[in-house]
């Protein structure tokens, strides 16, 4: 998977602002579980394992099992190339407008 089609993985996932509240209540603390996510959220525990299932595929979120409880933590690496993509995207504005600047100007 190319840096740009990761990024848009990131992009998709946290379009759901679902998603981008469990991604700030892992941001946190080291894991959780989904449970103790539902007794934040307004939702079931399945509903928040699926939320989880849909970051996890996109790279943000990974589990681990401790017992009978899977333990989820914050794998924070692939919003780097969201935040490069964000970064590569505004230079590239910041030239156009800049050469517009100059044209006009001229």
């Amino acid at each position: 998977m190319s840096a740009d089609e990761r990024a848009g993985a990131v992009f998709v996932a946290l379009a759901d602002p679902t998603r981008r509240a469990v991604v700030r209540s892992l941001a946190e603390r080291p894991t959780v579980t989904a449970s103790a996510l539902a007794t934040e959220l307004p939702m079931s525990r399945q509903a928040v394992s699926k939320h989880l299932a849909a970051l996890a595929s996109a790279g943000l979120v990974s589990g681990r099992r401790e017992g009978r409880e899977t333990r989820y933590r914050l794998t924070p690496a692939p919003l780097d190339d969201a935040v490069r993509w964000m970064a590569d995207v505004g230079a590239a504005w910041d030239d156009r407008l800049a050469r517009l600047r100059e044209h006009v100007a001229g």
